[in-house]
């Protein structure tokens, strides 16, 4: 395996986005090697795994920004091997089966990806980890400086569980466009789905990334990262989506926020 060209300097080394990957049908693990060559050529898949062991060993080694993990696999599961880690990298996992979700965010996983793999739902994850990864190192250079206490970083809802009809299904707020308030319930609008869920708009607000999210209106919170534009007239303000038709008014009070921006 060729090695990356480090800096001379005892401060800095350069560095690059590296990720492991543990899968053991053979199949899936290329699908996945293949899609993330793709949409995300910077990042080196530095070793990949068949079991849990193997997959351990792995991350020991080459001490990686990002693990995707198979839950099922020999040895050691997935979820066994996330608290192992969950302090060492970001973990993503992939999995035919949702029921193991909870226990995974609760594992601190960055996402939890279904199977059979969407390219669009893996962007999505891509662009989160890459979000996490250059608000860590902005420069792309590892600063060696002596350790000091630091506060814990403040956790933010990452993710929902929304009621689709009679089904319950697992959101991840980097697919929401917007959370709108609908009676007793708050709907939950993605690309893709509207859901409901309990939680109102001003519990929903102090939980949400205030760096991904802002609030309209009383009754409406937005994803910044799905606003296309803002229109502005005569004192009225209006948010309009990326790829969506609604239109969703910003009242006078809320207006100020975009005004700063």
């Amino acid at each position: 395996m060729a090695l990356l060209p480090v800096s001379t300097s005892p401060f800095l080394i350069n560095t690059m986005p590296t990720a492991i990957i543990a899968e053991d049908e053979p199949l899936l693990l290329e699908e996945l090697r293949d899609a993330l060559q793709l949409l995300w050529p910077e990042l080196t898949i530095v070793a990949e795994a068949a079991d849990g062991i193997a997959c351990l060993r792995a991350v020991q080694q080459f001490s990686p920004d990002i693990v995707f993990l198979d839950i099922n696999m020999p040895q050691l599961s997935g979820l066994e091997l996330a608290r192992l880690v969950q302090d060492k990298t970001e973990i993503v996992f992939l999995t035919a089966y949702n029921q193991h979700a909870l226990e995974a965010f609760d594992l601190g996983a960055r996402d939890y990806l279904v199977k059979p793999l969407q390219r669009t739902r893996l962007l999505t994850t891509i662009e989160r980890l890459q979000s996490k990864l250059e608000g860590n190192n902005p420069t792309g250079l590892t600063v060696v400086e002596p350790v000091v206490p630091v506060k814990a970083e403040r956790q933010f809802l990452r993710w929902i569980q929304a009621s689709v009809g009679n089904l319950l299904r697992l959101i991840t707020t980097d697919e929401v466009y917007y959370f709108q308030s609908d009676a007793k319930y708050t709907k939950v609008v993605t690309g893709h789905v509207e859901a409901l869920i309990r939680k109102p708009i001003k519990d929903l607000i102090e939980e949400l990334n205030p760096d991904d999210f802002i609030q309209i209106s009383r009754g409406s919170i937005v994803n910044l990262r799905r606003i296309e534009n803002v229109f502005r007239e005569d004192g009225y303000m209006e948010v309009r989506l990326k790829g969506r038709e609604e239109r969703l008014p910003v009242s006078t009070g809320y207006q100020g926020a975009f005004r700063q921006m």
